[in-house]
């Protein structure tokens, strides 16, 4: 199983909130994951054994989920369902890297529990 380990500015491990987790069918899971981590659990999938890898919040009813998951005509479907925002979206794609970069910034403006919100102000 590969967990990601938070370091603050010393360099000392750090345990911290987790905010969300990603997990692939063959049960890897990484806390946090980077847009690096992501590519690597996306490219790690299969058309056998490790067919797909789900992100969410880590709460027992999480409000948003992607998935990625293989297709057997190659490349991968891709569904971003967020009920807070009644969002359901579902797209396919072949680029890795694009999958990863995508789903980063989709999840950054996602709502995490303990996660102060965002104030916009005007200037």
């Amino acid at each position: 199983m590969l967990t990601a380990t938070r370091v603050d500015i010393e360099g000392e491990a750090t345990m911290g909130t987790q905010h969300y987790g990603a997990d692939s069918e063959n049960g890897d899971r990484i806390d946090d994951p980077s847009e690096d981590a992501l590519f690597m659990m996306i490219s790690d999938l299969n058309d056998s054994d490790n067919t797909f890898v789900v992100v969410q919040p880590d709460e027992d009813d999480p409000v948003w989920f992607a998935s990625v998951a293989v297709l057997d005509d190659g490349g991968y479907e891709i569904v971003r369902r967020d009920t807070a925002r009644n969002v359901h979206e579902v797209t396919t794609a072949i680029s890795i890297s694009d999958i990863a970069r995508d789903l980063t910034i989709w999840m950054a403006a996602r709502d995490f529990p303990g996660r102060p919100t965002r104030q916009v102000s005007e200037l």
